[in-house]
């Protein structure tokens, strides 16, 4: 297949990433169709994008080869699952934007096999570009050193893409076990907010202990708000901790602290001659931008590009005839993962606040002076 792909997209809420992601890589992809209830968002981004508007299956245009579902799944209280599902019936390859029930997945993946599509879960979070350099400076750490722990921290929407990406330094899930804290009521009592906003959670994964705290929170009127932070994960070795600090960085690479002692033996140096420093190296150093992107660099750069990455993938696995088994095994595995820890967390607690205000570029100016004025 040579010609450029032609896309439907489905849903106009997170799939206006989709369209701005097909936008810039009009080379490959063509987008021609959303698929929508047909509200005035959905209007407007047909409109945008210079794409056919269509509010049911019967309407989309003959020749769509790729469909992209950014529809909630059942888990979620949507159907994108069944959505996806009808698209293969017809033999339009998918990607679905995650996370789906491990049932909704299998079965995907059995209707793909069925007609002879491709069928890809999209986590999203490994594809952007920071998280991407995370990833493969902990592999290469881990090349050098076993992994001694993890320390990962997380709002609950996210523990599926946190999992991921874990996974995708780890290479593997198995075996894995959790613990939760319970809650500590009389803690939550004497707090000023009356919240306790994160369950400690102790566990192993693949095998390496991990210490996670769970942000397990939930404002229904707005369940995309409201989380503390998104990802921030640390592995640690022998020698060093390799931290990601959040989703779009900083990443950290500290070494494993050594702190000097008086030599055993008189006739040797002192430990705090500076002959004896020669190469100390520093401490810690970052790995790559010393500064996360802004949020509107993020949705206009990072994200769309982390789409375009997804679907080159699905493109790849297109042209080559590739078994979406293969990659399908290994999300039912991080299903599993996932639909298990949640489980044994309890429902989240369900709060009402108003829209958080991040923290304004004069603010963080502040916080930097009264640093650098610190005596």
């Amino acid at each position: 297949m040579s010609r450029k792909l032609r896309v439907v997209v489905c849903g106009t809420t997170f799939g206006q990433m989709y369209l701005e992601g097909l936008r810039q890589c009009r080379d490959r992809f063509e987008p021609v169709a959303v698929l929508a209830r047909g509200s005035e968002r959905s209007q407007r981004c047909a409109q945008r994008y210079g794409v056919k508007l269509c509010t049911g299956l019967d309407e989309l245009p003959g020749d769509i080869d790729v469909a992209c579902v950014v529809i909630r799944s059942g888990l979620l209280g949507g159907r994108g699952a069944e959505l996806a599902m009808a698209l293969m019936e017809r033999g339009i390859h998918v990607v679905q934007e995650h996370p789906l029930h491990h049932d909704e997945l299998a079965a995907c993946l059995r209707q793909a096999r069925a007609h002879g599509v491709i069928y890809q879960l999209n986590p999203f979070y490994v594809h952007v570009e920071p998280v991407r350099r995370f990833i493969a400076a902990a592999r290469e750490l881990l090349r050098r050193q076993q992994p001694l722990y993890i320390d990962a921290v997380s709002g609950f929407q996210l523990v599926y893409s946190l999992f991921d990406i874990i996974g995708s330094v780890l290479g593997v899930l198995r075996p894995w076990k959790f613990s939760p804290g319970p809650v500590n009521e009389e803690l939550r009592r004497l707090s000023a907010t009356g919240e306790l906003p994160f369950r400690t959670v102790d566990g192993v994964v693949a095998g390496v202990p991990i210490t996670l705290r769970l942000q397990n929170q939930l404002n229904p009127a707005d369940p995309d708000n409201h989380a503390h932070l998104d990802h921030r994960i640390t592995f640690g070795t022998e020698g060093a901790n390799l931290s990601l600090l959040n989703t779009h960085g900083p990443i950290v690479c500290g070494r494993r602290a050594r702190y000097p002692h008086e030599p055993r033996d008189p006739a040797s140096r002192p430990h705090f001659e500076t002959s004896a420093l020669a190469g100390d190296p520093p401490g810690a150093v970052l790995l790559g931008p010393a500064r996360a992107p802004g949020f509107l660099e993020s949705f206009e750069r990072l994200w769309p590009f982390a789409i375009q990455r997804a679907l080159g993938r699905l493109d790849e696995a297109i042209r080559t005839g590739a078994d979406p088994l293969v990659l399908g095994q290994y999300h039912l595995t991080l299903c599993l993962l996932w639909q298990q820890l949640t489980a044994s967390l309890g429902s989240p607690e369900l709060i009402s606040r108003e829209l958080p205000e991040p923290l304004s570029a004069a603010d963080a100016d502040a916080l930097a002076a009264a640093a650098a004025g610190a005596t």
